[in-house]
Parts: structure tokens; C-alpha cells; sequence
């Protein structure tokens, strides 16, 4: 049995890019003894929190990973889309006392700025089994 159970929210938006997020996270877990139990796919980030929530009231995880590429565009989208999402993902975590690592990269990134940063899916797995580590301390 996986030391922790982790569900992953991933942005089909950028899917190139969030399905190598993906393998990474899956990988990095197994190498860790936990376990991505559960994926759920969304169109985009800001899709993201309504699927947490549902995920964390079901109370089957130990840890939720959010995977995304926020890329730069013309206009101010992705700093709104990005800084949005990422409060309502804290937001949650904190009304549900479970982990909610963000593993969302951008905004203000070009798309090879963020295929450089698919390696980042692996720190989103390692900061969920930290938290749900340290809880266990308290």
C-alpha cells in the first residue's frame, strides 16, 4: 500500500505540456512511496478549484496536486487566470485541512519557458507528501 494516496487535477489547456507534467508527477510519487490515485482533467487552470473541492469533500486523498501551464498571451489573461486559481486552490485546502500543492507554473512564461518547467510537476509531489508529513506531526 502507497504511504499516501494522491489525487492530481490536471489542465487540458497546454496538454502537451501537462501530460509530460503528468509522468513526471506519477513517477515522482512511485519514487517516493505515495501513489497518484486519481486523475481528473479539467479544460484550464481556472476550471481547477471546483474539482478540488468535490475531490476533497469525497475525503479519499491525502493530498490533492493541481498541474497547469499558465502561458503569456496578448493581454493580461494569465495573471488573472493564474493569481485567481491559486487563491481559491489555497482557499480550499485550508477549509478542508488537506494538502493542495500547486503545481501550476506561470503566469508571465512563454511556452518554452514552460516546457522548461514541466520538471516542476515533481516539486508539486514532493511539497503534498511534505504537508501531509508534517501534519502528521502536529
Amino acid at each position: 500500500m502507497a504511504k499516501y494516496e494522491i489525487a492530481a487535477v490536471v489542465a487540458e489547456f497546454n496538454y502537451d505540456i501537462t501530460q509530460m507534467m503528468l509522468e513526471l508527477a506519477k513517477a515522482e510519487a512511485k519514487n517516493r512511496g505515495c501513489e497518484i490515485t486519481k486523475v481528473v482533467a479539467v479544460p484550464g487552470v481556472f476550471d481547477m478549484p471546483l474539482v478540488i473541492k468535490k475531490l476533497l469533500q469525497k475525503g479519499e486523498y491525502d493530498a490533492i496536486i493541481t498541474l497547469g501551464a499558465v502561458i503569456e498571451g496578448a493581454t493580461d489573461h494569465d495573471q488573472i487566470v493564474a493569481q485567481h486559481a491559486s487563491r481559491k486552490i489555497a482557499d480550499l485546502a485550508l477549509e478542508y485541512d488537506t494538502p493542495v500543492a500547486l503545481g501550476i507554473t506561470g503566469p508571465g512564461m512563454t511556452r518554452m519557458d514552460a516546457h522548461r518547467r514541466v520538471k516542476n510537476a515533481k516539486s508539486a509531489v514532493e511539497a503534498a507528501i511534505k504537508m501531509c508529513d508534517r501534519l502528521k506531526e502536529i
